[in-house]
């Protein structure tokens, strides 16, 4: 059983007519995506690919598919005013991919999130992917992006702040034959919407995923949150590796929210605290499919 979603929800793509979006539609498409539905302001009507129905907003694309989830394409200025609409709309999973939305932006999406139905992944994130029986393993759902190719549809479950990461970790377990019940990519911005302690509960409540990698990295308290909770109630074997051991402090590596600030976020304290947990530690990136492996 997956996280988050089935491998046959329904989602529909908000910005499916721009470059990056219609790529990543049609790659998830491949895939064995239920894309049912594209939403791009005047351009309902039309179709993509001539076959996914285009409406000018998500909510007449809920009322008229069904879809659950979205992927947000759309560029920076407009990204929160786009998850906010997804929110209105009913949708009950956002996925936002957009990097580079302003801060301010994204405490005014948290604040109207707040005691509403739907989830946010990310933004600036890789998305999700629930692997599927088939070849490559398609057939699962693909939001967002995430090779598909890289997946297998197993017992293990992945969180990442890092797209890159969470691909590695991917194809760690892949090449070693072992696969992957949900992978989510939460995004490295200061101001998101899933944590890792929310992934991580959930992976510890679902039945089929049998051992966790959590990824993090420099910046905030979430590993150390996440780690705190695992010590307490996780009853599956966790394997870590935390990304920014040499960043200098004060300065910002990658994401807007890996940034060592006043002594805290480091990466020695998020190890010091996953160590404590019990999470098998890996020193280095090459290392985190074989750490959890050897946990099991």
């Amino acid at each position: 059983m997956a996280i988050l979603l089935k491998p046959d929800s329904k989602v529909l793509v908000q910005g499916i007519t721009g470059s990056f979006g219609a790529r990543h539609t049609q790659l998830s498409l491949a895939y064995g995506t239920k894309v049912v539905a594209g939403v791009t302001p005047g351009k309902g009507g039309q179709k993509f690919e001539d076959q996914v129905p285009i409406f000018d907003t998500v909510a007449e694309a809920v009322r008229e598919t069904g879809a659950v989830a979205s992927a947000i394409f759309v560029p920076p200025p407009f990204a929160a005013d786009a998850i906010l609409e997804a929110v209105d709309g009913g949708v009950e999973l956002v996925v936002a991919i957009t990097e580079g939305i302003p801060v301010n932006d994204m405490i005014r999406v948290k604040r109207a999130m707040e005691g509403r139905k739907t989830r946010l992944i990310g933004p600036n994130c890789p998305g999700i992917v629930i692997p599927g029986e088939g070849k490559d393993s398609h057939g699962g759902c693909r939001i967002g992006i995430t090779p598909g190719y890289i997946n297998k549809k197993g017992n293990i479950g992945v969180v990442s702040r890092s797209g890159t990461l969470t691909y590695e970790a991917i194809w760690q377990l892949t090449s070693r034959g072992v696969g992957q019940s949900t992978c989510v990519g939460i995004g490295g911005d200061p101001v998101n919407g899933t944590s890792h302690f929310d992934v991580i509960k959930m992976f510890n409540d679902d039945p089929e995923t049998h051992g966790i990698i959590m990824i993090g990295e420099i910046g905030g308290s979430a590993e150390e949150e996440a780690a705190a909770w695992i010590k307490k109630n996780c009853k599956k074997p966790v394997a870590g590796f935390i990304a920014g051991a040499t960043a200098p402090p004060g300065r910002r590596m990658g994401h807007a929210g890996a940034i060592v600030s006043g002594g805290k976020g480091t990466a020695a304290a998020k190890i010091a605290a996953f160590k404590e947990a019990g999470i098998g530690v890996a020193a280095t990136p090459t290392e985190m499919a074989d750490t959890l492996l050897k946990m099991m």
